[in-house]
């Protein structure tokens, strides 16, 4: 699939790191960097613009590795960005962690996965078939 996108960027666009890789990294593409005190959030620029085909999303994530090395995620995951989105795309960090981190231009801040979906279509009735689990959620299942 090929992906329209204009890049203000002083780095390289978005790729699979590995063969098998379902989302491509984001790179941070700052002036300098940006201070994440600990509970702190930014909205962290790419300079990137995209143009998706009618049917797609691109979903923002998190890292693993700066999630659990560092404390580091993305809020708001994972984040839709719309196939008539036309604006920058965005990455909303927070640090859960005790210590300060700084956001270094280009660095690998999420990843993004390109993700094809359907339009629903409501069907108003007034019950809903049963099944085993019924209502059960929230570790009704339990532990083990």
């Amino acid at each position: 699939m090929k992906i329209r996108i204009v890049s203000h960027s002083k780095h390289p666009l978005p790729a699979y790191e590995t063969n098998a890789s379902a989302g491509m990294d984001l790179r941070a593409n700052i002036d300098g960097e940006i201070r994440l005190k600990p509970l702190g959030r930014a909205l962290i620029p790419t300079g990137l613009f995209i143009e998706l085909p009618l049917g797609f999303e691109a979903q923002v994530r998190p890292r693993s590795g700066l999630a659990i090395k560092k404390g580091i995620t993305v809020l708001n995951t994972p984040g839709t960005i719309d196939a008539d989105y036309r604006g920058e795309i965005m990455v909303i960090m927070v640090n859960l962690s005790d210590e300060d981190y700084l956001v270094q231009d280009g660095e690998r801040i999420a990843q993004m996965i390109i993700s094809a979906h359907e339009k629903a279509e409501w069907d108003q009735v007034e019950e809903l078939q049963q099944t085993e689990r019924g209502a059960g959620g929230f570790g009704h299942t339990g532990n083990k």
